[in-house]
This record gives structure tokens, sequence and C-alpha cells, in this order.
């Protein structure tokens, strides 16, 4: 019975570990100018594998609540509730989740995204390309 047990906890440890090395639940996205949390952000992942991410917070509160400057079907919605990350898989052989669009609705402009967790998936690391310059944040794990 111990044996059960400890092989029991073994396994629950171990799953938890793995559950973290990805981008799936709550995190707190950091601006990489200021350095200033900004909002908190829910990823998830639908049935086909593929992470979308909404604004489920505003820890600082923007002078425009809408995306007035977003050019496709999230113009002039407002950002708090809006879906900010679309299409990201995960890359094979590797923790890291690639070929989705990260949307900055301060400026309305779209990213290519590559995201990876890092620090046993307390922290991911966004990075937005347009092109081949790019912007990147240290987002922190809430849960």
């Amino acid at each position: 019975m111990k044996k059960i047990i400890a092989l029991t906890a073994a396994l629950v440890c171990a799953s938890g570990v793995f559950a973290q090395m990805t981008p799936e639940g709550l995190w707190r996205n950091i601006d990489d100018k200021t350095g200033q949390a900004k909002a908190e952000i829910r990823i998830s992942v639908n049935s086909a594998g593929v992470l979308n991410g909404v604004i489920e917070k505003a820890l600082i509160q923007s002078p425009e609540p809408l995306c007035k400057e977003c050019t496709d079907d999230r113009k002039d919605k407002p950002k708090l509730g809006m879906e900010i990350i679309r299409g990201a898989k995960k890359a094979e052989g590797k923790d890291v989740w690639e070929d989705g669009k990260i949307l900055d609705p301060e400026n309305g402009k779209n990213y290519t995204l590559r995201m990876e967790p890092l620090e046993d998936g307390k922290k991911l690391q966004v990075r937005g390309y347009i092109g081949p310059f790019y912007r990147t944040q240290i987002w922190q794990r809430i849960q």
C-alpha cells in the first residue's frame, strides 16, 4: 500500500511539472518598455491543440478602452475580454509554441508569435515578429 501511495504521489508531482511546461494558464504580462505589469491573460487550448489567449484583467487602465487601432474583426471592440493570441501550435519535439499571432491592442499591430516556457514554466517568453524585427516580453505565471 505504501508503494502505491508513493507511486501515486510521484506521478502527481511529475504531471504537475509537465503541466507547467506549457503556456496554458493565467499569466501576468510585463511591458517590455516600462517593466510594469499591464494585464492578466488566460491562455487555453482548443480541441485541435491550438492555443488562444484572452485579456482577463487590466492592471493598468488604458486611456482608450476600445481597440481603435485594430484593423480586423477586433476593431472598436473592448480590450478587456479581447482575444489577443490566436492559433499558436506546439513545435514538434520542442517546448515552443509558434505559428500563431499576437495582437498589441494599444497599437493594433499583429505580430507572428513564438512562446517558450522558462524556469520550469514559472515564466513565459513571448516574442512577436514583424519581418526581421521583434519584441520580447517575459510573462509571469499566476496559475
